[in-house]
């Protein structure tokens, strides 16, 4: 396995905390100790990680001593609070929030498309936003064959990407509806089951919100293309687990619908799941705990002779966050970019 590293998970307990967990001891991460770490609300809480019950303790001024790797993944304050710290104390943050995903010195990875800007960290990494990373596991492979001109693409967002607690509440909401009382909304402005809305992130001066432009932001970065031409609407759905989106891709001249299904055929990360007789495509049921990018529905846009339409679902918890932030860990190791520990867990 060669060296192993010393973890830790800030923001332990939520949904991508959680998911963390699972892949680092699924992928076989070569952590030599692991330290859970939350807010005081959520402290003194417990996690399992090979076989052993860990305590979550509280994010502390001293938290990230003999640490190598910070999985970061606890909301834009915290991170701008802590990652800094982090990195200061020896270690190398990947963060999972917004705070850093825009700033020129942070790179910003998918790592099927820009694995190299690992290279060019200066203490932090950040992981995209999770509709961002499946749209350009996606698009980067055919973008690679003829460049994208113009790119159209529409969210169907699950309450995962709220947390674990807007999933239990579509939960709740959903029986209430069921039983003829009002859905509560705590977590969501409005009611999410049985409906949809516009992403509720705020809204800039042209309309569009936040979310919306995370993904034109982001995508531009990631693929170095400053003034790529995207256009975002994002919605919430009554989901529970993995989103789904559709895009339309304009090109300088006609790609072939065969061509390109061959292409994602082939691209790492995707699968392609298309049946037309049955007209079956991806899904997020079919999506949810799955590692790949589901893709299908890809078709000639009748509107424009050089336009494609495709479709797609994939597990926003899974790649769309923390996977992809296990992947970056696993680019800095394959690169000898962490420390090695000089301590191993007794369980290892």
């Amino acid at each position: 396995m060669g060296q192993a590293h010393r973890v830790a998970i800030l923001g332990a307990t939520g949904a991508v905390g959680a998911e963390l967990i699972a892949l680092l001891e699924e992928r076989d991460f070569p952590v030599s100790s692991l330290k859970l770490l939350a807010s005081p609300r959520s402290a003194g809480q417990t996690r399992t990680f090979q076989g052993e019950a860990l305590k979550v303790d509280v994010v502390s001024e001293t938290a990230f001593q003999d640490v190598d790797l910070v999985l970061a993944s606890a909301g834009g304050s915290v991170s701008k609070t802590w990652a800094p710290k982090a990195v200061k104390a020896g270690a190398v943050v990947i963060d999972n929030s917004s705070a850093y995903r825009m700033d020129p010195k942070v790179p910003l990875i998918v790592p099927e498309v820009n694995p190299d800007a690992v290279t060019q960290h200066q203490g932090i990494i950040a992981n995209p936003n999770c509709t961002t990373i499946l749209m350009n596991v996606v698009v980067w492979p055919l973008h690679q064959r003829q460049p994208v001109q113009r790119m159209i693409a529409s969210t169907y967002q699950s309450a995962s990407g709220a947390g674990a607690r807007a999933m239990e509440e579509v939960k709740i909401q959903a029986q209430a509806v069921l039983n003829g009382d009002p859905p509560p909304t705590e977590i969501f402005p409005y009611p999410l089951a049985f409906n949809l809305f516009p992403h509720n992130s705020d809204l800039n001066s042209q309309g569009y919100c936040t979310e919306e432009m995370k993904m034109v932001q982001e995508t531009r970065k990631i693929f170095s293309v400053p003034d790529m031409r995207i256009s975002v609407t994002c919605v919430r759905v009554p989901v529970l687990r993995a989103h789904s989106e559709a895009i339309n891709l304009e090109f300088t001249q006609p790609f072939e619908v065969a061509q390109a299904r061959s292409i994602l055929q082939q691209a790492p990360g995707v699968k392609l799941v298309e049946d037309w007789q049955a007209n079956y495509f991806p899904m997020p049921i079919d999506a949810s705990g799955r590692d790949e990018v589901l893709v299908g529905r890809i078709r000639q846009d009748i509107s424009h002779a050089n336009g494609l339409e495709l479709w797609l679902s994939g597990d926003q918890i899974r790649k769309g966050a923390a996977l992809n932030a296990v992947q970056i860990a696993e680019l800095l190791v394959e690169r000898q970019l962490l420390k090695p520990a000089t301590v191993t867990m007794a369980s290892a």
